[in-house]
C-alpha cells in the first residue's frame, strides 16, 4: 500500500491538492505521462481521436491538464483543432510551456468555474481530473455548459477496483446507499484519501455522474483496463463519452 502524506495541519482540501502538485511537479511527466504511456489514458485518448472525426470536433477543451498531455497528444494529429487547457498549478503549467504549449493553449482556471462561455468548445474532456474533485457534478455540470456538442470522460470506478469480494461489498453498500457512510467511516470523517502517488483523491466513480450527463445526452460507455461484461461492476477506469440531445 502506498504510504500516506500527513495533512492534518492544511484543512483546504484544495491546497493539499495543489500543493502536492507544486512540489511534485518536476516528476509529474515521469510519474503519470512518460512511465505510462500506455495506461487506461492513453487507451481513452485513442478513443477520443475517433470521436474527433466522427462528430467532426474543431474545438476541444481539456480540464486539469496537468502539464498539458492531452493537447500535445491531439496537436500532433490535429493541428487545425482549437484546443485549450485549464490547469490550477502553475509549476506544471510552466513545464507544459517549456514543451512547446502557449499560454493561450494552456491557462491558469478551475474546473469548478470555468470561465468560457456557454457552448464556446465543440468538446470538453477531462482525464483523470474528477477523482480530485470535492464537488464533481458541479465540474461536469461546467463541463457540459460550455460545450456545444458532448464530453468525454475518462476516470476511476470505485465500484470496480478490488477483489470480487471487495467489489461486491461496495456495489452492495452503494445499491443501499450506505456507500457515502461507509466511505466517511473509512476514511476516518475526512471523506477523502492522501497518498504519494497521487495526492489527495476522492472515493469517485464515472457512474456517479451517470445520470446528470444522461439528462442532456446520449451516452457510450467503455472500460479502459481490461474488465468483464459489466464495466460498473469490473471495470477499475471507465471512459464516457456523452453526446448532447
Amino acid at each position: 500500500m502506498t504510504e500516506n502524506i500527513n495533512a492534518s495541519r492544511v484543512d483546504d482540501e484544495v491546497l493539499v491538492q495543489r500543493a502536492y502538485y507544486k512540489e511534485t511537479a518536476k516528476l509529474y511527466d515521469s510519474l503519470h505521462v512518460n512511465a505510462n504511456e500506455k495506461d487506461e489514458h492513453y487507451f481513452a485518448l485513442r478513443f477520443l481521436e475517433a470521436a474527433i472525426d466522427y462528430y467532426g470536433i474543431h474545438s476541444i477543451l481539456d480540464i486539469g491538464a496537468g502539464t498539458g498531455r492531452v493537447a500535445r497528444y491531439l496537436k500532433d494529429r490535429y493541428p487545425h483543432l482549437k484546443i485549450a487547457s485549464i490547469e490550477p498549478v502553475n509549476e506544471l503549467r510552466e513545464i507544459g510551456y517549456a514543451k512547446g504549449l502557449s499560454r493561450e493553449e494552456l491557462i491558469e482556471g478551475d474546473v469548478l468555474d470555468i470561465k468560457f462561455k456557454e457552448g464556446e468548445f465543440d468538446l470538453v474532456c477531462e482525464f483523470g481530473v474528477l477523482h480530485h474533485v470535492k464537488d464533481p457534478a458541479l465540474a461536469v455540470k461546467e463541463m457540459l455548459r460550455v460545450s456545444k456538442i458532448g464530453i468525454f470522460v475518462s476516470d476511476s470506478n470505485n465500484f470496480g477496483q478490488g477483489s470480487f469480494w471487495a467489489r461486491s461489498i461496495k456495489q452492495l453498500l452503494n445499491g443501499l446507499r450506505l456507500w457515502g457512510l461507509a466511505d466517511y467511516i473509512k476514511t476516518k470523517g475526512k471523506g477523502y484519501s492522501i497518498t504519494k502517488g497521487d495526492g489527495l483523491f476522492y472515493s469517485y466513480s464515472v457512474f456517479n455522474n451517470y445520470k446528470q450527463i444522461r439528462n442532456q445526452c446520449h451516452i457510450h460507455i467503455f472500460n479502459t483496463n481490461p474488465a468483464g461484461i459489466n464495466p460498473y461492476r469490473t471495470a477499475s477506469h471507465v471512459a464516457l463519452l456523452a453526446i448532447k440531445k
